[in-house]
């Protein structure tokens, strides 16, 4: 039993009534839901669930299928009759049932016909509910009969008649498809000239000699059986006559001026007109009083069919075709009129109602004519079925009161006219079941929030059950008006928030008992794109990124897809996804379009999308075309490529000289991007060829194909040659160049020069030459630099060019002859001085005048230039001009200078030689400055004296300041040492100090460039032996434990000897002298000697490493540890000796701004090993 899922359709307002659904017992049926195992329990009348069609064809080389499928419960029985009586399958071998079906299964394919089995079938399908019955099912096995054997004789006939060739295909079930070929079962051209009609016949409205043939065959294909059968050939032979005479249209179907058609409804309606005429006329189409539905109208067969799809009631009317050509118009009218078939209204439903319940069945059906409703009830007529008292008849409708369970049947409703038959089965069910609620129980609702909730209640009971609805386990009903009811069960809450979680109860109610069941609701948040992809613009080959950034409710998992153009994406590996991202690499102008990101979830969906527009270069412009050919201009047009998405914003019209200067394109001109033509300005004598270059905001195309060539025609040059000039290479000569005319410019063939000259002040007439190919003209036998007139004009075979420009030069220039004279020379100061000249006259000059050249150089002695070569400096002076300033000169110097006038061809001859001195100046630093043996006190100054003195030293100047150890400057001494020192030495300076020396001489003038330098003064031995830190070396501790050692053994062998009451060499001295601190040993001997505290400030010896305020004289001791140049800050003193001496300490006598440190006696070094 099917089951019809209550419509979402409120019962009662939620706001004007207690939100407790009592839904009302009303006269409609109870339906039954598709549950399993509901159905298991309840008994329920057959139903018919599937059929054979009622009009079914067979195909008579297979096995008869003829279908009957019901369904109830119990199981229904099925029985057959046929051609209107009990068809017995047991008696025919052939016939079989299949098991749990009506489904009958007819074995021709071993023996029989199926001939035998052509009849009306009609299906019983019986339970102890009742009987439902199937349509009459019309078996019938298709046909594919030949063609009747005709003899065809040829058709001939003239030029321009018309012409019907028949088909007349034989009589098939079902009909078949017709068309037309040739032996090589080719289809035949179709035109507007020739068609097939929709009998098959073929129509020639007129006949050309190319319709000659002898295989105009029809086919006819029958679809069923998958056969082909085929017409006897027809031959047709068009004899040409001279003339064809020209004749208005006629029908050739339908004939006369009107035809009726009528047609049934949902059907296709197709009109046919097709005319003869010549020329071949044109169809048109029209409705009279309306016009033809838009979406429903098709014209087929070129216009000469229309078809209207669906047709109804509506469509009926008269139809008007209208054939025309040059010659006339006719009519044709087709009156149409659209029957029906009976269609359904309302079909009766099942209905299921509990014991007393009333209800109705109806049956309601429309056609044309008006169809009859007759009933049955379980197959029988209901006029001669067994009485039921809880039913009455009312027409198309059955009204039932009071219903018993007895009054279960299957009820047919019948509704019949000439053009077919409806047959509905609709059961009545008398059922008393207590509530049942079908939704299982605990059933999880999850709700994305702000979104309407629907909790189901699917529920079944007879009476139908009131439902009402609780919330959480003690809840009481809900009475609020944020909820909606529905017819069936189900529990809306329009907007769900987060307040709405929870467990619902529903409750199901009526006469026979109680039911209840409880669901849960879950509210997430939904599911947000926060960055969506945007709108992007990339050239081809370029790459994109979309970026698709999804937040959710974290316990669902979103899934992300992407799409183009609402498809899936291109399989392509230039695609990729990446997190948010989708990239597409290398991108091509398929890949436009638009693309969409969805994040799904369980519960919802959300997707943003964005356009991606892919663009380039436009692709190059076709098709070009030279028109409206002109001598001196020509019309070019041309094909636009495609824009690639990106407007095209000009053109760009190139030309090629092929005949002068081919492969090389030249710009011509540019027209907007809307301009498809140009009219192009063209020089004579040219062969051009033109290409057209699209641009776009992305750049330039390819250029175009080149178009055609065209080549004008010659006139005279309109141009002279440019860049005329004459000037002499020789004394004697004149050279006349030109900028000769290119290729483009000639205009002609045989291009020459006719140059002329004379003389701009002479009386002489013009001399003229004629030369070719050449840029240059040489006339020789000039007089020196003189001023000529001179034009150069261009012809060709086909005249002269317009009268050239005359421009003036000169003849070959030569030496100046005459120096300048009075040249004179004022001192400015030591570096700078000024010389002036007078002109030379114009005409010794002998060519154009350049300027003056200025030769000068230090004047030596007879002796220094001998012995070195004199370096001459120049300077030129431009133009006329009669002074000029000598920079750069050495001060204190005697110098020489000479004048000489300069022209184009070189310079005149010198002046005589003007000698002067410059004063003398500040000099130059000294060249250099040594600091050489330092001492304590003092420190030694070296130099070398300046190498420009530039003038005579008077004294040199020493200032000098010390610097602490912060960097800091000390008070400045200012010393004058007198200009014959190269050598000084400062003493009483502080020792082991820095001091910085700034160092310059000077002259009458003033003081020069100083020169700077720093120097340390020394320190003495006890500041050296200080910076030796000896404590940490290797070597110094292998010493020290050799010592040791060593004193450990001179311990032991001392203490043997006192035992023994002996004396040694140590308590010898030690009786002899009572302070053994002064007595330091000899180097010679080892025994004590004087001491001495002497200071002596010689400078260390070679190897020491730090400067010393004391001598380490070679005499002292060898082993004193100052001597390896290692420096330790505690260390032995030097008048210690190894053996023998005491644990005691000396302390040394601090010496200015130091302190002495102590260190400790090898005796102490020893204790401080044990």
């Amino acid at each position: 039993m099917q089951l019809k899922i209550m419509p979402k359709k409120k019962c009662l307002s939620a706001g004007r009534v207690p939100l407790i659904l009592f839904l009302c017992q009303m006269i409609s049926a109870l339906e039954v839901p598709l549950d399993p195992k509901l159905l298991e329990d309840l008994v329920q009348p057959p139903t018919i669930t599937q059929q054979s069609p009622k009009d079914y064809i067979i195909d008579p080389r297979e096995n008869i299928v003829i279908q009957c499928e019901a369904k109830g419960k119990p199981p229904p029985s099925f029985s057959w009759t046929r051609n209107g009586t009990h068809f017995d399958i047991d008696k025919d071998p052939l016939v079989t049932m299949n098991s749990g079906s009506g489904t009958l299964v007819i074995n021709i394919m071993i023996e029989g016909k199926a001939e035998t089995y052509e009849g009306v079938y009609q299906c019983t399908a019986r339970n102890e509910r009742g009987a439902a019955i199937s349509n009459n099912i019309v078996v019938r096995p298709s046909r594919s009969p030949l063609w009747t054997k005709e003899k065809l004789e040829p058709i001939a006939l003239q030029n321009g008649q018309s012409l019907v060739l028949p088909c007349r295909p034989p009589i098939g079930l079902p009909p078949p498809i017709i068309f037309w070929m040739d032996n090589s079962f080719q289809r035949l051209p179709q035109s507007e000239r020739v068609s097939q009609g929709l009998n098959g016949d073929l129509y020639f409205s007129n006949v050309l000699p190319e319709d000659t043939r002898e295989d105009y065959i029809c086919y006819a294909r029958f679809n069923h059986t998958q056969t082909i059968q085929q017409k006897q050939p027809i031959s047709v032979k068009v004899v040409s006559a001279k003339s064809s005479r020209e004749r208005p249209p006629t029908f050739l179907t339908p004939e006369g001026n009107a035809s009726n058609k009528e047609e049934l409804r949902g059907n296709v309606l197709s009109l046919e007109c097709i005319a003869e005429g010549l020329p071949t006329p044109l169809i048109y189409w029209a409705k009279e009083d309306g016009i033809l539905p838009t979406n429903r109208t098709f014209y087929r067969n070129f216009k000469k069919t229309l078809q209207i799809i669906h047709v109804s009631e509506a469509d009926s009317g008269n139809y008007r075709c209208i054939a025309k050509n040059a010659l006339g118009v006719i009519h044709h009218t087709i009156s149409v009129t659209v029957k029906a078939a009976p269609y359904w209204i309302m079909a009766p439903k099942n209905l299921v109602l509990s014991p007393g319940e009333d209800g109705t069945l109806t049956c309601r059906a429309n056609g044309n004519p008006k169809p009859r409703i007759n009933w049955l009830t379980n197959g029988v007529p209901i006029e001669i079925a067994p009485d039921d008292p809880s039913r009455k008849i009312d027409g198309d409708t059955i009204i039932f009161s009071n219903v018993q369970e007895r009054s279960s049947a299957v009820y047919q409703c019948n509704a019949s006219n000439e053009y077919g038959y409806l047959l509905a089965n609709a059961f009545v069910n008398v059922l008393a079941e207590p509530p049942r609620i079908l939704t299982s129980a605990n059933t999880l609702y999850q709700v994305i929030a702000n979104r309407p909730a629907l909790l189901d209640c699917a529920f079944f009971g007879s009476p139908l059950p009131t439902i009402e609805w609780f919330k959480g386990a003690k809840g009481s009903a809900l009475h609020e008006d944020i909820y909606v009811f529905h017819e069936n069960g189900t529990l809306e809450i329009p907007v769900a928030q987060k307040d709405s979680i929870g467990t619902y109860t529903c409750v199901a109610r009526n006469k026979l008992g109680i039911a209840k069941n409880e669901v849960h609701l879950e509210i997430k948040d939904p599911t947000r794109i926060i960055k969506q992809p945007e709108y992007a613009v990339v050239q081809r080959g370029g790459t994109v990124s979309f970026e698709c950034k999804v937040k959710h409710d974290h316990t669902l998992i979103p899934t992300v897809t992407w799409l183009k153009n609402n498809s899936e994406l291109p399989n392509d590996g230039r695609f990729t996804i990446d997190k948010d991202h989708l990239v597409v690499d290398d991108v091509n102008d398929d890949d436009g379009g638009t693309y969409t990101c969805v994040a799904n979830t369980t519960l919802d969906n959300v997707s943003a999308s964005a356009v991606l527009s892919v663009v380039d270069v436009p692709n190059a412009p076709f098709d070009l075309e030279l028109t409206n050919h002109l001598d001196k201009s020509v019309q070019l047009s041309w094909t636009p490529g495609e824009d690639n998405n990106s407007p095209i914003t000009k053109f760009i019209i190139e030309y090629e000289d092929v005949m002068h200067e081919m492969g090389l394109w030249h710009h011509q001109s540019e027209v907007s991007g809307t301009q498809t033509t140009a009219q192009l300005e063209l020089s004579p004598y040219v062969n051009y060829s033109f290409r057209v270059v699209a641009v776009n905001s992305i750049g330039r195309s390819l250029p175009s194909h080149p178009s055609e060539q065209y080549l004008t025609k010659a006139a005279e040059p309109d141009k002279n040659p440019t860049a005329v000039e004459g000037l002499g290479s020789e004394p004697d000569n004149l050279v006349i160049t030109w900028k000769p005319l290119n290729g483009f410019e000639c205009n002609g063939p045989g291009l020459q020069y006719k140059v002329s000259w004379r003389q701009k002040d002479g009386d002489d007439e013009w001399t003229s030459v004629v030369v070719a190919n050449v840029s240059k003209y040489i006339v020789s036998g000039t007089p020196t630099f003189v001023p000529y007139l001179i034009k150069v004009q261009a012809l060709n075979d086909m005249g002269f060019a317009p009268e050239p420009a005359v421009v003036m030069g000169h003849s070959g220039e030569d030496l100046p002859m005459v120096a300048p004279g009075n040249v004179r020379v004022s001192v400015v100061n030591s570096t700078l001085a000024e010389v002036h000249w007078d002109p030379v006259p114009l005409k010794s000059i002998r060519g154009h005048l350049q300027g003056y050249r200025i030769y000068y150089w230090k004047a030596q002695s007879s002796s220094k230039r001998s012995r070195r070569h004199i370096e001459k400096k120049i300077l030129t002076f431009q133009g006329s001009k009669t002074h000029g300033m000598l920079p750069g000169l050495e001060p204190f110097s005697h110098y020489a200078v000479n004048v000489r006038v300069v022209n184009g061809k070189g310079e005149g001859p010198a002046s005589p030689d003007r000698v002067f001195n410059t004063p003398e100046g500040v000099p130059s630093a000294p060249s250099s400055l040594k600091i050489v043996n330092p001492t304590l006190d003092s420190l030694t100054l070296e130099w070398d004296p300046p190498s420009h003195p530039n003038g005579i030293l008077t004294e040199y100047t020493l200032k000098y300041q010390p610097i602490n150890s912060t960097h800091e400057l000390g008070p400045l001494v200012d010393l004058k040492i007198p200009a014959n020192k190269t050598r000084w030495t400062l003493k009483n300076l502080n020792f082991s100090t820095r001091y910085k020396f700034y160092f310059y001489a000077q002259t009458s003038v003033g003081s020069g460039s100083q020169i700077t330098e720093e120097a340390v003064t020394t320190v003495d031995e006890a500041m050296a032996s200080r910076q030796v830190d000896i404590a940490t070396q290797g070597w110094f501790i292998g010493l020290m434990c050799a010592v040791a050692l060593l004193i450990l053994i001179l311990l032991i062998v001392c203490f043997i000897r006192r035992n023994k009451g002996g004396k040694y060499p140590v308590k010898e001295k030690e009786d002899a002298h009572a302070d053994p601190e002064i007595q330091p040993m000899k180097e010679d001997d080892g025994t004590f000697g004087e001491y001495s505290d002497a200071e002596d400030h010689k400078p260390l010896k070679k190897g020491s490493r730090t400067p010393s305020d004391r001598t380490v004289k070679k005499e002292d001791s060898d082993d004193s540890l100052v001597d390896y140049g290692e420096g330790v800050n505690g260390q032995f003193n030097e008048d210690g000796s190894f053996i023998g001496q005491y644990s005691g300490k000396k302390e040394k006598e601090p010496t200015e701004g130091n302190e002495s440190s102590e260190a400790p006696s090898p005796v102490n070094a020893m204790n401080s090993f044990v």
